[in-house]
């Protein structure tokens, strides 16, 4: 048995070395390489083991031959940007990390310069395009705009995690989804290691409450194009005291006592009540796992005490499921990602 495991070890640790081999040869990545890299510090939750390899490609073509090398070497992989909606495993994780941490521009995008295929765009005079890379913070997106005296993003203001993450799960803050202000997506195809550049406007057919086409599928977004309203320069306090009250009622529901994850549990429409009420009318609030906690103050928060294990989040997870399943006959659907190892 300890033979058969230092085999696996090794043929594991060989493969790593023909990976870094294979992209250092090709001249013109650029980007970071790293071994053992720890992922607690790259999540909101706080939790995870190492990356057995991490690497973090400076520009969409690097980022491209990485994904085809990994394809070609039959090599799994997990894609990841600000962490704020992931669990990882305690051990060591062993698929490849690729980080969007180095894609953070925010750019005002000229409707003439949309692609072709998009046909004629006409813009209400203020309506206003911007582009995001998929790294970028979804604060940095809010920043940008409340500098340019630009409204819409205002709700999102506070919000964790990037812009690809969010537009991923199709975020949804106060009453607002980020599909409400969404205009393209340009995104990768790695289907195949013969990865594709493609693009598409935004279709609300495709769209729905924290459902993007981008979900269950190889597809990677790289820019994400937003319509925004131009306001005056005279309206400026108006959006920075807007996004200052949203950021005030995150910090006031206690959305950065603890580390977590934020919302747990999607909101079941048809059910008439929110997660969170649902969970504390069951008597779950403050109820924990290990170091995972269903949050004091709020019912659709798990909150990491300081040592909590990802299996203490996922037996908690299935715990609430199952006791609001006994309660009101349906299952709760979690919104967070549970990374496997597999």
């Amino acid at each position: 048995m300890v033979k058969a495991s230092i085999l696996i070890y090794n043929i594991f640790v060989n493969n790593i070395e023909a990976i870094i081999e294979k992209i250092r040869g090709y001249e013109v990545f650029q980007g970071q390489i790293l071994e053992n890299e720890p992922l607690a510090p790259k999540t909101t939750f706080k939790i995870g083991g190492k990356a057995r390899l991490f690497i973090a490609p400076e520009n969409y073509n690097s980022f491209q031959k990485v994904i085809s090398i990994l394809i070609s070497m039959n090599q799994k992989f997990f894609i990841l940007g600000g962490g704020s909606n992931v669990v990882f495993p305690d051990e060591d994780f062993e698929p490849v990390i690729i980080s969007t941490q180095a894609f953070n521009d925010v750019e005002i995008f000229e409707a003439e310069d949309l692609p072709f295929d998009f046909g004629k765009v006409t813009l209400e005079p203020n309506q206003v395009l911007v582009t995001c890379f998929s790294g970028t913070s979804m604060a940095s997106f809010v920043n940008f705009c409340t500098q340019n005296n630009l409204s819409g993003a205002e709700e999102f203001a506070g919000l964790p995690g990037t812009i690809g993450g969010a537009v991923f799960m199709n975020a949804r803050c106060f009453n607002k989804s980020i599909s409400d202000i969404l205009f393209s997506v340009s995104y990768m195809d790695y289907s195949t290691e013969n990865v594709k550049l493609r693009h598409s406007r935004y279709n609300p057919d495709e769209w729905a409450y924290k459902k993007s086409p981008f979900q269950n599928n190889n597809l990677f977004i790289t820019t994400t194009t937003f319509i925004l309203e131009q306001k005056s320069e005279e309206q400026h306090q108006q959006i920075a005291d807007t996004c200052r009250h949203f950021v005030v009622e995150r910090i006031s529901k206690g959305h950065f006592k603890f580390p977590s994850a934020g919302s747990v549990f999607k909101n079941n429409h048809e059910f008439g009540k929110p997660s969170g009420q649902i969970i504390d009318e069951a008597g779950l609030r403050g109820y924990k796992i290990g170091d995972a906690q269903v949050a004091p103050f709020h019912g659709n928060f798990i909150i990491n005490l300081g040592k909590a294990k990802r299996d203490d989040v996922k037996a908690l997870v299935e715990y609430i499921q199952e006791i609001v399943l006994k309660k009101y006959s349906f299952k709760l659907e979690p919104e967070i990602i549970f990374v496997d190892n597999q």
